[in-house]
């Protein structure tokens, strides 16, 4: 696997989009960030600790499961989302952005837990080949790739190979 960002780079781009979005949120106390498990949450932690560090703001930081909501795999999981979302600005973050899917079941997930008054989207990666309408608001790396080739975001050596 070919090493596209290492520890250091992968710290620099956290803490750049957590500047990008404090600067793009007036208001911290109505954002909220909603990590799709398992390695979007990852990152949503680390952007929560940046967000803290640069604004002195503890904006919340939750968990959403998309098991029930994805269109390939027929999966009934007891897991509910227990949060309200309903009049927060929602900050949904994930790992990587590929054909859209993922995030498309997330605001499926997410519209399950109340009405929020703007939903945003942060990835730390957008590989492209979508296959829906759904683009990112904030993104750590553009990274043109095939479809055949896969991403992935090493949670615990915090690096990401392709």
């Amino acid at each position: 696997m070919k090493e596209i960002m290492d520890k250091d780079q992968l710290s620099r781009t956290l803490k750049r989009i957590a500047h990008e979005i404090i600067e793009r949120n007036d208001d911290l106390s109505n954002l909220i960030l909603v990590g799709i498990l398992n390695k979007g949450y990852s990152v949503a932690k680390i952007l929560q600790g940046n967000i803290h560090r640069f604004s002195d703001v503890e904006v919340p930081l939750y968990a959403i499961d998309i098991t029930n909501y994805r269109d390939d795999l027929k999966q009934n999981n007891d897991q509910k989302n227990t949060f309200d979302s309903t009049g927060k600005n929602v900050l949904l973050i994930d790992d990587v952005l590929f054909t859209g899917r993922t995030v498309r079941a997330a605001m499926d997930a997410l519209i399950d837990t109340g009405r929020p008054s703007k939903i945003e989207l942060a990835v730390l990666i957008d590989r492209g080949h979508r296959e829906l309408p759904i683009r990112a608001d904030f993104v750590g790396k553009n990274i043109p790739t095939s479809k055949d080739e896969k991403v992935y975001f090493d949670v615990n050596e915090m690096k990401v190979y392709f």
